[in-house]
């Protein structure tokens, strides 16, 4: 059955992913269907617009899908609370409905991972695709060979994840985190997310590199895996 590109899905739980005293708050929502039927199926690192039902204002806007298509009954997203409809989600209530357009975009092909090393970078807000790939492959883990995750945010402040990303490790997946700025009690890396894929050098061996997030992000990250022996068909986008 192909199901209508438009539906209404309703917040089931919201949590605040940043550090309280963040100036840009972050939170992880929870969406479902108003309706009983299916959910949509997607494909891991798609998108969706979310508007307001029977309203122009705010102007609706495209999430990426940060739950796996195996985490059924719902989808998950990881929001920015900043202006327009950010705001407005971040702001509901819960029961509180939304309209949803999609999924769609190209999204990330699993099968094309496997067998291989996989490395996933994001920064911010970027790493809510990346989520959708890492959850599959902790399900199917036997599957992919050595699985890394290179995140990137502003300040410690801004981290996202913080119990889900250190909980990867017993996956055998390894997380490599950087700030942007120096902040207290942090011994890691500072610099750009680029800079700590330059310094620790991943070999380009059976690998594939999954890049989400910003324009100049990912052409930093492109400029070196280049530099490092990567090929563009061992970098792939979800867009």
């Amino acid at each position: 059955m192909q199901h209508p590109s438009l539906f209404r899905m309703k917040l089931k739980e919201k949590k605040l992913l940043t550090d309280p005293d963040c100036d840009h708050p972050v939170m992880q929502l929870t969406l479902v269907p108003v309706l009983k039927e299916l959910l949509h199926d997607f494909d891991h690192g798609q998108c969706v617009r979310i508007g307001v039902p029977h309203a122009k204002k705010p102007t609706p806007a495209y999430f990426a899908i940060a739950s796996s298509p195996e985490d059924a009954g719902h989808y998950d997203f990881v929001v920015k609370q900043n202006r327009g409809i950010a705001n407005y989600l971040c702001q509901m209530s819960e029961g509180e409905e939304v309209e949803v357009d999609g999924p769609m975009g190209k999204g990330f092909n699993l099968a094309d991972l496997q067998g291989k090393n996989v490395i996933l970078i994001g920064v911010g807000t970027g790493i809510a695709p990346l989520r959708s790939v890492w959850r599959s492959i902790i399900n199917h883990r036997n599957d992919f060979k050595r699985v890394s995750i290179y995140a990137g945010f502003l300040t410690q402040l801004h981290r996202l994840l913080v119990d889900e990303t250190l909980d990867l490790n017993k996956h055998g997946i390894d997380v490599h985190t950087t700030f942007t700025r120096e902040h207290t009690n942090w011994n890691g890396p500072i610099g750009y997310v680029q800079d700590a894929l330059k310094d620790l050098s991943p070999c380009p061996e059976n690998t594939v590199v999954c890049l989400a997030g910003m324009t100049a992000m990912i052409e930093g990250c492109t400029d070196i895996l280049h530099r490092l022996g990567f090929s563009d068909d061992q970098i792939v986008l979800n867009f």
